[in-house]
């Protein structure tokens, strides 16, 4: 008798032992998948089974059972996120929960450009890849009342740069992202701000960062641009700039700026009206905020376009007209008189 129960407990070790050993080398061993890459999004509230029967319905070649057993064996399936998750092939069970655990979920983006309006970020929104629409009916007093800034200017509000979300994100959830971002910039930039700034608050700043955007073609006169437009505002002088225009003209403009158009009176017209714009005209990056607060010092109070993205500065009149003559060719005006 006893020598039964001795060879059954040998034969439950020895079985024990074998189904162990097998573990093992079964979590070492890359996941056989369907496809080269298999993803699968893990639900709020799921539970360890419920993940497994989701990887094996995505492709993952596995027993539910085993990679059920494995998540609870673990001790971590109480932390996988959730999230929709990619592995390709070569991904072990431990690298699978690992990457669960940590998060890792996939990731897709979308960029906003410095100088962008408005109206092509939000094409760009529309246009992007996993991301769920949920703003594009809305008005723009609308979209920051949502976004907590009721009766905040939309144009102008979005830190340009590059975004990532999850697939099946909201489109609010990205814009939030950029709207915050900015409100951060903008607050560091205007702690930055020259004692003799002629600006007068942060709002100001962002609108004529706005304008340095559009103006400067090349990063070495950023500083020299800015200097121009405070030397202007610091004396009175319109500040005379076709872009503020052009945004006023909207999608009226043809990409021709004629004589009547900066004769038209109008809130965004710089040739017929003093001071800034009400608003920005576009998505200043960070450096177009420095330089707004900080311009270069500067005696210039005119510049026109070389031709080759850099500009020509000078601090009279005179000199500007022999530079308007040397520089300027066809009809396009490209000069800020």
């Amino acid at each position: 008798m006893k020598r039964a129960l001795l060879g059954g407990l040998l034969v439950f070790v020895l079985t024990l032992a074998a189904a162990v050993g097998a573990g093992y080398v079964w979590l070492g061993k890359p996941l056989p998948l369907a496809e080269d890459s298999v993803q699968f999004t893990v639900e709020p509230g799921m539970s360890p089974r419920q993940i497994a029967e989701g990887w094996a319905a995505a492709g993952v070649q596995a027993p539910v059972w085993l990679l059920y057993e494995w998540f609870r064996w673990s001790g971590e399936a109480r932390r996988i996120q959730a999230g929709r998750y990619e592995i390709g092939r070569g991904v072990t069970p431990p690298g699978l929960l690992r990457k669960m655990v940590a998060g890792l979920t996939v990731q897709n983006t979308v960029r906003f450009v410095e100088g962008w309006t408005l109206r092509q970020l939000r094409a760009e929104l529309a246009a992007a890849k996993g991301l769920k629409p949920t703003t594009a009916e809305l008005s723009e007093a609308e979209l920051m009342r949502r976004l907590g800034a009721p009766g905040v200017p939309a144009e102008g509000r979005f830190f340009p740069d590059t975004y990532s979300f999850a697939p099946g994100s909201s489109d609010l959830a990205v814009l939030r992202q950029a709207y915050e971002a900015m409100a951060r910039e903008l607050a560091a930039a205007w702690a930055e701000r020259l004692p003799d700034t002629p600006l007068r608050s942060a709002d100001e700043a962002l609108i004529l960062a706005s304008i340095v955007e559009k103006e400067t073609g090349t990063e070495a006169d950023r500083g020299l641009v800015a200097g121009v437009f405070a030397n202007r505002l610091r004396i009175g002088m319109p500040l005379q700039t076709d872009p503020t225009v052009i945004y006023g003209l909207g999608t009226a403009f043809d990409g021709n700026l004629r004589k009547r158009d900066l004769l038209a009176d109008g809130p965004y017209n710089t040739y017929t009206r003093g001071g800034l714009p009400p608003t920005p005209i576009s998505l200043p990056g960070r450096a177009s905020l420095r330089a707004a607060v900080r311009p270069e010092a500067t005696k210039a109070l005119y510049f026109v376009a070389r031709g080759d993205g850099s500009s020509q500065f000078s601090s009279s009149l005179a000199d500007h007209n022999r530079a308007v003559n040397k520089y300027q060719r066809g009809p396009a005006r490209q000069a800020t008189p």
